[in-house]
């Protein structure tokens, strides 16, 4: 069964939010973290992972992810701190 992921990414000050969905994780962090892919994440240095969702939904990971991009910075803490209260690099699981 695929896996679909939505992604909130932090840089170290946790002042910059990028959300992001991909279908592999991993291999997307690595691709941020290295700088592969020209535009926000490598410009700001945006490479902290402090929040994601899985689905096997392609549409609902769509859709969520519109839907996080959508929200206000308040928001978005909010349901970081919820999960991860101190940002930590969730990444580091991995």
């Amino acid at each position: 069964m695929k896996e679909y992921y939505v992604y909130i990414l932090s840089n170290l000050t946790n002042s910059t939010l990028y959300v992001g969905m991909t279908n592999n994780l991993i291999r997307r962090l690595d691709e941020h973290k290295n700088g592969v892919v020209e535009g926000f994440t490598k410009k700001y240095n945006v490479h902290k992972l402090v929040y994601f969702e899985a689905t096997s939904d392609v549409n609902v990971a769509i859709e969520r992810e519109k839907q996080l991009k959508l929200w206000s910075r308040k928001k978005k803490e909010f349901l970081i701190n919820l999960n991860n209260p101190i940002w930590r690099d969730l990444s580091e699981d991995f």
